[in-house]
């Protein structure tokens, strides 16, 4: 039987061994390991127990409550605080980080306790007031916040539900085409700035060269003794209409002190000017 034969030979008595292979516990970079290491040392604190994990002291509650399917409006204080002091005593055994918030309430709970134990006080009502009512409210207010951050997290969030579809554009150059202007569009662009300028404008008010008081003097010198004088030759036709109103205030204004009256002799006919007192 030459070497080649032999070879033959032995892989065919291997595939007709019924027999299973030893299976490897380990697979070390790619090499399976068969046989325990003599020399392995496991130190002490080598192995982490992972309990459920909790937001805080109030998740823990919570979860007590929920487990047992507790009414969270009748808490049995005195059972939730044994297994609440229980999971903190777990804690430090092994030797878990323990907040101080976990401590402060399992004082709480203490106190609710010793609180149920004793007499309760009546508030103005006549009924005794519940030393949970305060946790009881700190719970209820969690569980609305929990539930609608888990309500959150069941949403589709971009990069981890949805993802963006993003295509490149291909380059295209853009052409700035210059606009084409006529004479007629600058003429109609001045006219709508002459529009615009003209809303801009400024009215400057100047004092009056004819005043009412002057006015008032001149008729008064005008008018002596019982002389009428005719209301028409009070106006000045040169003054224009600015004249004739100054001259018929000044007028009223004597009138309305009792220092001239106005007289008619006949319906329709001339009015004239006269001094009172006279």
């Amino acid at each position: 039987m030459t070497g080649a034969e032999g070879q033959v030979d032995s892989r065919m008595l291997d595939a007709e061994d019924p027999r299973q292979q030893e299976m490897p516990f380990a697979i070390v970079e790619g090499s399976p390991i068969t046989d325990l290491p003599r020399d392995l040392y496991i130190p002490p604190h080598a192995l982490e127990v992972f309990l459920e994990t909790f937001e805080g002291p109030l998740d823990l509650l919570l979860y007590l409550i929920k487990r047992q399917n507790l009414d969270i409006l009748d808490i049995p204080i005195a059972e939730i605080t044994r297994q609440y002091v229980e999971y903190v005593e777990l804690m430090k055994e092994l030797r878990l980080e323990l907040a101080a918030e976990y401590l402060v309430m399992a004082a709480m709970l203490a106190e609710i306790k010793s609180r149920m134990l004793l007499p309760r006080p009546q508030d103005e009502d006549g009924e005794e007031e519940d030393p949970r009512a305060g946790l009881v409210r700190r719970l209820q207010e969690y569980e609305r916040y929990k539930q609608a951050a888990e309500a959150l997290e069941t949403l589709p969030r971009v990069g981890r539900d949805i993802f963006e579809a993003r295509v490149l554009a291909p380059y295209a150059e853009a052409v700035k085409v210059q606009p084409t202007v006529t004479m007629d569009d600058l003429i109609s662009a001045m006219r709508d700035v002459l529009s615009r300028a003209e809303m801009f404008s400024h009215h400057h008010v100047q004092m009056e060269p004819l005043s009412v008081r002057e006015r008032m003097s001149i008729i008064l010198g005008a008018v002596k003794g019982d002389e009428f004088i005719e209301f028409s030759s009070m106006f000045t036709p040169e003054e224009g209409r600015q004249g004739a109103v100054v001259t018929l205030l000044a007028v009223l204004e004597l009138i309305k002190d009792s220092l001239i009256e106005l007289v008619q002799s006949r319906p329709f006919g001339p009015i004239h000017i006269k001094a009172t007192g006279t």
